[in-house]
């Protein structure tokens, strides 16, 4: 893939780079361009295309934000509160409801959706007056179209961020800012929220096309619209089962959801990735299950650059601290580890462990990530005699023990190392697996929990990750994606170890693997919880969610966990489908395993939760510097 970015910078946005990926060779090349005055913004296509592109550059870092946009908030706002992924230090109030309207992350992740939100209406303001859409050149090219159409969603996405994390928010219209509005209220309701974010969703998809703008992936497309309009719908019918608003007004948002993800399955657009274990290599960006997604990577020559484009340091985040180079802001729980069936491949496609001694020789240990970066050839939790440490399933960091787990999903692509300050990642806002589970969950709601439709869509998720898709695929698979990784071998004095491999770090599979159909077993799963046997002693992972849940439920709330794992959208998934709590109470128990501080953590596979889990706190409190600033804005309720 090629990713080309063209940007033209306007005063009025202060616009920096942005990249968009059609066919070729290389990943990335980025021409900077000068200032322009911004009446020359809607002068003809052209111009106005590059003004388009200062609203997508707030999809990616910069220097004031670059420890803070696409991995801090975006990962304690999507996964911490789930507990599937831990922190320690100062960062373990995103797992324990603590976090108040001081934490700096908070406020910078606030504050950046508004200044795309800001860029959004500035951009459709001009682009009203400036009377583009009467050009004939224009409109011979459907130009304003996707301008106009792309703006739209591009408003919706960053509105939707904050209202799944803010609940309601001030919805800033076309042309204002907060600059030029600099106090307005939250929305009077979730309806006035959702309904703007939903007509902003239905203008773009009625705008836009399947196909990106000029084949340029990372573009907003109809796809992208509708699929995130039916997730709209089904946030409006979750906030009519939450306020009360009765069982029919649910119903029928849900029926609104429905038909706008039946036209993303039906148009042929998407499909899920053979392989579920490639999805976050580097032979690949845009594969035809991304139905919205953001791909940094500065390329190869920025490798050893010290500059904005070169430091993002998502694998620092998210490596090893035992072995790998990281710096402890997550760690993947146990329960989520041993929560994958045997033989699902989206384990060791996620995450490596330490070499846990209790582990060795049970099916729970990985034949390919125990104690291993099979994609970056590091060993983890090893002493200076090579000998594995005493860690067993937790090591003790910044003062606690946290579980000696890691994502390969944000740590992948490359070392955790100062020669490579740069870390090349996927960022999967929305993958078709997402709109298929998003569609099965509209269909059980409509029909009921028998609904066979429903159950063969998880199936075909399921069916995917034990790996039943890559069969007579290994070699097409091999040849697109370890020349990334071959590539490595030598490339500086932190590849030094590095070896050239003949085949892909995880097998592909070549002969059909069974597996329980999903109505079979999460029946069973929600009637009886789940055990382990890991040392010879049974004991309890889960409780039963028989009462609290319906298997239906518990069936999507766990393909998701598995699926979604480190990516952007699993609090919000479990949250508006109700499971949220459930899940809490169920796969993380009050008062089950041993604190952080007690030495005899490391033999025992529970996270320990000590607090009661609070529903008020699902939305975050405003900034107290907005609070400050917007006098009309008041404080979320649990925050008062």
């Amino acid at each position: 893939m090629k990713t080309i970015i063209k940007s033209l910078c306007f005063a009025a946005f202060g616009v920096a780079a942005l990249g968009f990926s059609a066919c070729g060779d290389d990943y990335l090349e980025v021409d900077h361009y000068d200032i322009y005055n911004p009446d020359l913004m809607y002068q003809n296509e052209a111009y106005a295309t590059r003004g388009l592109n200062g609203i997508y550059d707030c999809l990616f870092q910069d220097g004031t934000y670059a420890d803070a946009w696409n991995y801090k908030p975006q990962l304690f706002f999507g996964c911490h509160p789930t507990l599937d992924t831990q922190c320690t230090g100062w960062d373990t109030k995103w797992c324990n409801q603590t976090w108040t309207g001081d934490d700096p992350d908070l406020g910078k992740g606030y504050n950046y959706a508004y200044r795309a939100i800001g860029r959004a209406n500035e951009f459709l303001s001009g682009l009203e007056k400036s009377g583009l859409d009467k050009s004939e050149a224009v409109v011979k090219s459907d130009g304003y179209r996707f301008l106009d159409g792309e703006a739209h969603a591009l408003r919706a996405y960053f509105y939707m961020f904050l209202a799944q994390n803010w609940g309601r928010v001030p919805m800033l219209a076309t042309g204002e800012t907060f600059i030029n509005t600099p106090n307005k209220a939250k929305a009077a309701t979730d309806d006035e929220t959702w309904d703007f974010i939903i007509a902003d969703l239905k203008k773009a998809a009625e705008e836009l096309d399947w196909a990106p703008h000029n084949n340029e992936y990372g573009r907003a497309t109809k796809g992208m619209a509708l699929s995130y309009l039916g997730e709209a719908y089904l946030w409006k019918a979750y906030k009519a089962r939450v306020n009360g608003d009765g069982d029919a007004k649910s119903k029928e948002n849900i029926q609104l959801a429905k038909a706008a993800l039946e036209q993303v399955i039906n148009s042929g657009t998407y499909e899920l990735a053979p392989s579920y274990t490639t999805l976050w290599d580097n032979g690949e960006a845009w594969p035809k299950e991304a139905v919205w997604q953001v791909v940094n990577d500065m390329g190869a020559g920025n490798y050893s650059a010290w500059n904005s484009d070169a430091q993002i340091f998502n694998n620092f985040f998210a490596a090893s601290t035992n072995g790998g180079g990281g710096w402890g802001s997550q760690y993947m729980s146990w329960e989520l580890y041993f929560l994958f069936e045997l033989g699902d491949k989206r384990r060791d496609a996620s995450m490596c462990t330490s070499p846990v001694p209790e582990l060795k020789g049970t099916p729970y240990e990985s034949k390919y990530c125990y104690g291993y970066h099979p994609y970056m050839q590091q060993y983890l939790g090893l002493g200076d005699d090579g000998k594995p440490h005493d860690n067993n399933g937790f090591m003790f960091n910044n003062g606690e023990f946290a579980p000696g787990i890691w994502t390969m999903k944000l740590w992948r692509l490359q070392r955790a190392n100062w020669a490579t300050p740069h870390s090349p990642c996927h960022f999967y806002y929305k993958r078709y697996a997402g709109v298929l589970l998003d569609y099965a969950e509209c269909l059980f709601r409509l029909n009921g929990g028998n609904d066979a439709q429903a159950w063969a869509i998880i199936d075909q998720v399921r069916n995917r990750a034990f790996g039943n898709l890559e069969i007579g695929k290994a070699k097409e698979l091999t040849d697109k994606n370890l020349p990334w990784y071959n590539s490595l071998a030598g490339a500086n004095w932190a590849y030094g170890d590095y070896k050239k491999m003949d085949e892909y770090p995880i097998p592909f599979n070549t002969e059909k693997v069974a597996f329980t159909d999903a109505k079979t077993y999460y029946t069973d799963f929600c009637n009886n919880g789940m055990k382990i046997n890991v040392t010879g002693k049974e004991e309890t992972l889960c409780l039963p969610f028989a009462g609290k849940a319906e298997p239906w439920q518990v069936a999507l709330g766990q393909e998701r966990r598995k699926e979604f794992n480190s990516e952007w959208n699993l609090k919000a998934d479990l949250q508006r489908s109700d499971f949220l709590a459930i899940h809490i109470e169920c796969d993380y128990p009050k008062g089950v395993g041993l604190p952080g501080d007690n030495p005899a953590k490391k033999n025992n596979w529970h996270y320990y939760r000590d607090w009661d889990f609070n529903p008020g706190r699902l939305v975050m409190p405003f900034p107290t510097d907005e609070i400050l600033k917007n006098t009309l804005i008041e404080q979320n309720e649990a925050y008062k």
